[in-house]
């Protein structure tokens, strides 16, 4: 298939962890879009698939007149159909409520949730067309909450009220609306998660990223009468 042929799939965050392994697993049948936050790292990602282009934003900087706006309104002229979009960015800050600044639950809430509004309000007319798929990457935390994981936990709750909100809108449409929730996965962040708590990294206590992808494809594969609304995957010895 030619780029022109392949369903177009946007993924977010798709330059490392559990969005880079969708973005590679979707390439076998997709033209992947290829969202990241530096040119050289969407480069390098985009290189390394059959059928890509970029999609460089800052998803911090989502207000009127920022990066994400700029690169949105590069990006939609050029896709008439989405069939599927991952959001799979996001960023993790941790600690109690009586000690994380402002800046934290601020930035939590505009990568998690806010640029995930934004980025799907441009994207939902190519979606429609296409009778298309959202996909977000929650967390085992947008189902439950645990101390010193307030921002973190606070967006994913958000973001899984987002999905719902849009499943409900767009049931008419044809747009589907898929939540995955992961409990703690083999990847970059969940590195940085032992290391606030000062524990060992033990890998094999921790999901493969492999199997988040699965969940992923389950979704993407469903036909379009059935909407895989909810998918929890926890590691099978491990709660969160």
């Amino acid at each position: 298939m030619s780029a022109t042929d392949r369903p177009v799939a946007v993924v977010t965050g798709a330059t490392r962890g559990i969005g880079r392994a969708v973005a590679e697993d979707l390439a076998a049948t997709h033209h992947v879009v290829v969202g990241g936050r530096t040119d050289a790292a969407v480069e390098r990602a985009v290189d390394a698939l059959p059928s890509a282009e970029g999609f460089v934003a800052d998803l911090l900087d989502c207000g009127p007149g920022g990066s994400l706006e700029a690169a949105l309104t590069e990006l939609v002229p050029r896709l008439p159909r989405v069939d599927v979009l991952v959001h799979s960015a996001g960023v993790l800050h941790r600690g109690t409520v009586a000690d994380v600044p402002m800046s934290h639950w601020e930035a939590s809430m505009r990568v998690n949730v806010v640029a995930v509004a934004g980025i799907t309000r441009a994207l939902l007319p190519a979606l429609r067309a296409a009778q298309g798929l959202v996909v977000a990457i929650n967390s085992g935390a947008g189902l439950a909450a645990s101390p010193t994981m307030g921002p973190y936990t606070a967006s994913k709750f958000a973001l899984r009220a987002f999905a719902d909100a849009l499943r409900e809108e767009e049931r008419g449409s044809g747009v589907r609306v898929t939540s995955i929730h992961p409990g703690r996965v083999d990847t970059d962040m969940q590195h940085e998660m032992i290391d606030f708590e000062g524990g060992p990294y033990q890998a094999e206590d921790y999901l493969h990223v492999g199997s988040v992808v699965s969940a992923v494809r389950f979704a993407v594969a469903a036909t379009l009468e059935a909407s895989i609304d909810q998918v929890v995957v926890r590691p099978r010895g491990f709660r969160a």
